[in-house]
């Protein structure tokens, strides 16, 4: 059985960063030394993924990884913020060398596709439950937040929706191939970054679709003091979601089922071609699905029994 410094020593500390990383010192040390850009403003932001419950409990370890950082690299996506530097502290039922050495290799993937350097963490024995620290940089003036949404601006989301909720259900219900398009899209995220960056001086608002559309729409319009005409005709559906589901049930898994990780931003109507044609290039679609009104609340959909997610449902009214 291997200690914990064992297994960090092994799987979860990283060759050195390059001096471009901005890592001074990093796994090792009790802690990490960054140099952030001068000029630009710190983006930071934790999520805790607990075994059965943000994720199955006999997910693939390597899913397990990649799903934990990208999770939280999608919130520095909505804040238009470049990834830099990431810390993970990972709680372990016992030291299973296999299901480790998989794990790392999952979550050290996406640091290595997403630019980002893992700068130090922690294991310790426990219920399984992965936590990550995100660090990102923008400059002053350029931060996508919650709260510029405007009157008239449009609503539009990136990428598709419902297929994290689909590929769960899917998973639930006993389905293993890992390549299945909605499983993929639970399983294995994509943090949308380069879409952040490319938004910078384009949207009003910005969030990542994390606990399901109407319920991050509902922060963002409560962040900005104005109301929501959606049309749920045109929400662009995962693929594989209708057929799995049926068309209300795709419907329904796009407005409130969560783990999608797209972006939603309010947008100007004059931005909106140049957001388009920014977003081409990196070939993922931008779709219209409303317009930010001055009257508070939400019109176009049918909400009742449509929500979306919440750690304690009891305490909201």
């Amino acid at each position: 059985m291997h200690s914990e410094f064992e297994l960090i020593a092994r799987y979860l500390a990283p060759a050195p960063a390059p001096a471009a990383a901005g890592v001074s010192l990093g796994v090792g040390d009790d802690c990490a030394l960054l140099a952030p850009t001068a000029g630009e403003r710190l983006a930071v932001s934790v999520d805790t993924s607990v075994a059965g419950v943000h994720f199955p409990a006999d997910a693939p370890p390597g899913a397990v990884g990649h799903r934990a950082l990208a999770v939280s690299l999608s919130d520095l996506a909505a804040m238009g913020a470049r990834g830099r530097w990431c810390l993970m502290s990972l709680t372990l039922p016992a030291a299973d060398e296999a299901w480790v050495a998989a794990f790392a290799e999952g979550f050290h993937a996406l640091c290595a596709a997403c630019g980002v350097s893992l700068a130090g963490g922690d294991v310790t024995r426990g219920e399984l439950a992965v936590g990550v620290t995100v660090m990102g940089e923008v400059p002053p003036a350029e931060a996508l937040t919650r709260a510029g949404a405007r009157p008239g601006d449009w609503l539009a989301v990136t990428g598709a929706l419902g297929g994290g909720a689909g590929g769960l259900q899917r998973w639930q219900a006993g389905e293993r191939d890992l390549d299945h398009p909605l499983i993929r899209r639970y399983l294995r995220p994509l943090p949308r970054l380069a879409a952040g960056l490319a938004l910078r001086g384009l949207a009003g608002a910005a969030i990542d679709i994390s606990d399901g559309l109407l319920a991050d729409l509902g922060h963002l319009r409560e962040a900005s003091g104005v109301g929501a005409e959606l049309w749920p005709a045109r929400l662009p559906l995962a693929e594989g979601l209708v057929a799995a589901l049926g068309e209300i049930g795709a419907r329904r898994a796009a407005l409130g089922g969560g783990d999608d990780y797209e972006l939603l931003l309010s947008l100007p109507p004059e931005h909106l071609d140049e957001a388009r044609a920014r977003l081409a290039t990196l070939e993922l679609p931008l779709t219209v699905i409303g317009r930010v009104t001055a009257a508070l609340g939400v019109t176009g959909v049918e909400a009742a029994g449509v929500s979306g997610w919440q750690h304690f449902p009891g305490d909201t009214p």
